[in-house]
């Protein structure tokens, strides 16, 4: 099973911490963030590791696992989606993906290689816990979920930032995901269409391509009749994003280390 983590930016609301190494390396509970990740991806069956790297791509090592890197030279002025396409070509078998700066227990990287959906979603029916006391890092962020009401079975409608209200949110999705072949098909075609009208093209609710996320093509896969399934966690996790998060983190994962 393959693995795509999207490591190129730099992590500016991480201060110091990321001023000679990317964000991927800045330790948490002794250990950095990529080690963490790739240890939960290889305990669900990952064996194939795909780094797409920008900011001191150079200095991403992870030793005991065989990494394959894609180099992002654009990663100052591109946001996630753009990033992960320049693994464009790795997709064809599908793939498990992974945000680069969250910290997850191997549970959840086994529920969602489980999943035999198009496109799974890990999302974190506790998120709101997560949120309490955070300061730096608010609500308007989180890249929150909604169910499609009219489906047989639960599937995900709409999801991100400012796109779901946390009244209808039922959870938010951490940033990990499972795409099958066809579900990397649908990702690719998406992709292809909306590069089609140029990277400074609107899409979603980004102003410009080039600064989409990913949930702005999820969304276009939703809409477009592609399965959105869930994978419900309930916490254990963490989203690295600023020095208050970063903070808060050590004891958490120091727990799951226990």
């Amino acid at each position: 099973m393959k693995a795509i983590v999207v490591a190129a930016g730099r992590g500016r609301r991480l201060g110091p911490e990321t001023s000679e190494i990317p964000k991927c390396m800045v330790s948490v509970g002794g250990r950095p963030i990529l080690h963490r990740q790739l240890d939960a991806l290889a305990a669900a069956g990952a064996t194939d590791f795909v780094i797409v790297r920008g900011y001191l791509g150079d200095r991403i090592t992870a030793p005991g696992y065989k990494l394959r890197f894609i180099e992002n030279p654009e990663w100052a002025q591109n946001n996630i989606l753009a990033s992960l396409m320049f693994a464009e070509d790795e997709m064809t078998d599908g793939f498990l993906f992974s945000y680069s700066d969250i910290v997850f227990a191997a549970e959840h990287a086994r529920s969602i290689a489980a999943s035999d959906a198009e496109v799974a979603l890990v999302i974190d029916r506790q998120w709101s816990e997560t949120y309490v006391g955070r300061i730096f890092h608010p609500i308007a962020e989180a890249e929150l979920a909604s169910l499609n009401p009219a489906a047989a079975s639960p599937t995900i409608h709409r999801v991100g930032k400012n796109v779901v209200s946390p009244e209808e949110a039922v959870g938010e999705f951490i940033g990990l995901a499972k795409f099958s072949a066809s579900g990397a098909t649908h990702l690719r075609l998406a992709w292809q269409r909306a590069l089609a009208l140029g990277l400074d093209a609107p899409y979603g609710r980004a102003a410009r391509l080039q600064q989409a996320y990913l949930s702005d093509a999820l969304n276009t896969l939703s809409e477009s009749g592609v399965s959105l399934a869930p994978v419900f966690i309930d916490g254990r996790w963490r989203e690295i994003d600023t020095e208050e998060d970063l903070s808060r983190a050590h004891a958490l994962v120091n727990e799951w280390d226990r």
